[in-house]
């Protein structure tokens, strides 16, 4: 299944709009902006339908036309809009669309659907399952309700190729029996909210950090999360940390936050690939060790090669070095194709600049200015990242903001890294630009 976040926030989104609070403040400066949490599935799915999700998809540069039903967990504003139903009619030959959820839920879409609008409706219940176009759908309860209980479900589905996630937005922990129902699901994927981060006490109908690590827990004990599971916190609202601690309080639960246009392929390799670039001493090579901090078996690419007889290199090296782990190991290698195929732990590249400016020396390009042979190491090295099995991040260099070189090999190589850089960002799942010790995240 080929899964799409229109958006990972909470009701209010994240940062809201009304506050100026520490967190809303550090997501405003990262523009790092999350819609209400809804998701797209193979492009014919959708989970959740608020008002936000529209909007996001135009954003992000996804058509919905395609969308032949919906999973609406319940009828509170953020998860259901329905006046969309009527936007859509206004497209001509739109085609059929089932809505699936409870039934207090779709009696708030029917004053929206035309006569004539091919609308269907299936209301469902906790404990009942049932296919949906080519998915299998299972209903669970959840620990969250709009007016009376049983009026909130989450999902459970699997899809055509076998893979299979859990939704479960809104909820509160879960008693034990509910635990039960999804033992031994192995999941690829647990999209599970995190609402209030150390704020608990605003409603038990939503998780915070605590809660939100006793789900996690729970579902690991039964095996419905796996090693291989992809954790996601959704739902994220500004009562959490900012970003960058949430992601490290997180990362202890073995979970990751979601963020808005992200794409997975679960069941497909290359799944979290992140760029991380920016100019010298910006900070991107200590912000790319961050992403991977508290994992022992880390392979760390040094990818322009060993370089010898150069003394401040040797400096700059030892104190890359110092700043890692004792378990990471480190391999001195421009073969980072060669290396991505094989990994079998997650791989930090730093930095591409070094590993293109070895490529030219080894097709003397500088004194031809052939680029056949870099071109070609070029692509071998982006099908590579984005077959890689495994968690990769890659530094890189922004070299194209300034004055245009001087010299013919300085503006060969600018130009090719902006090549290169262009090509890995657009099949990475997150990007990076690093200013002046600041992550600001460009997708």
């Amino acid at each position: 299944m080929r899964i799409t976040l229109l958006g990972t926030g909470a009701a209010d989104g994240w940062p809201n709009a009304f506050c100026r609070c520490g967190s809303c403040a550090d997501a405003r400066r990262r523009r790092d902006f999350r819609a209400q949490t809804a998701a797209l599935v193979d492009d014919v799915l959708m989970l959740d339908f608020g008002p936000d999700a529209p909007g996001s998809a135009v954003r992000q540069g996804v058509s919905l036309a395609g969308v032949r039903h919906v999973l609406i967990t319940h009828a509170h504003a953020d998860h259901l809009a329905p006046q969309s139903l009527l936007f859509r009619s206004w497209v001509e030959g739109a085609g059929e669309l089932e809505l699936i959820g409870p039934a207090d839920a779709l009696d708030q879409c029917r004053p929206w659907v035309g006569p004539d609008s091919p609308v269907r409706f299936t209301p469902v219940a906790a404990g009942a399952r049932l296919p949906v176009g080519d998915f299998d759908v299972r209903v669970l309860p959840a620990q969250h309700k709009v007016f009376r209980e049983g009026d909130a479900v989450l999902y459970d589905v699997t899809g055509p190729d076998g893979t299979r996630l859990l939704w479960a937005t809104d909820t509160g922990v879960w008693p034990g029996d509910r635990i039960d129902a999804v033992a031994g699901a192995g999941f690829d994927a647990v999209f599970l909210e995190e609402t209030f981060g150390d704020r608990e006490d605003l409603s038990d109908g939503h998780l915070g950090l605590a809660g939100f690590g006793t789900m996690v827990e729970a579902l690991r004990e039964v095996g419905a999360i796996v090693d291989s599971t992809d954790v996601v916190a959704v739902h994220l609202g500004h009562h959490n940390p900012p970003v960058g601690a949430l992601r490290e309080r997180l990362r202890g639960l073995g979970a990751r936050p979601g963020h808005d246009g992200e794409v997975l392929e679960m069941g497909k390799p290359g799944q979290r690939r992140t760029f991380v670039t920016g100019g010298a001493r910006s900070g991107k090579s200590r912000y790319a060790e961050g992403l991977l901090a508290g994992i022992d078996d880390v392979v760390y690419v040094a990818a322009g090669g060993p370089r010898t007889g150069d003394p401040d290199w040797d400096r700059r090296v030892e104190l890359h070095r110092g700043r890692r782990p004792e378990s990471w190991t480190t391999v001195e290698d421009t073969d980072v194709a060669g290396v991505l195929r094989s990994a079998r732990h997650p791989v930090l590249v730093d930095c591409l600049g070094t590993w293109l400016a070895a490529r030219i020396d080894h097709h003397s390009a500088w004194e031809t200015g052939d680029l056949d042979g870099i071109r070609s190491d070029v692509d071998d090295l982006l099908v590579a990242w984005r077959a890689c099995a495994v968690p990769v991040v890659a530094v890189s260099n922004e070299v194209g903001s300034g004055v245009v070189p001087a010299t013919a090999s300085g503006r060969l190589f600018r130009d090719e890294l902006g090549r290169l850089n262009a090509g890995i960002a657009g099949l990475s799942d997150e990007v990076v630009l690093m200013v002046a010790g600041q992550a600001v995240t460009i997708r």
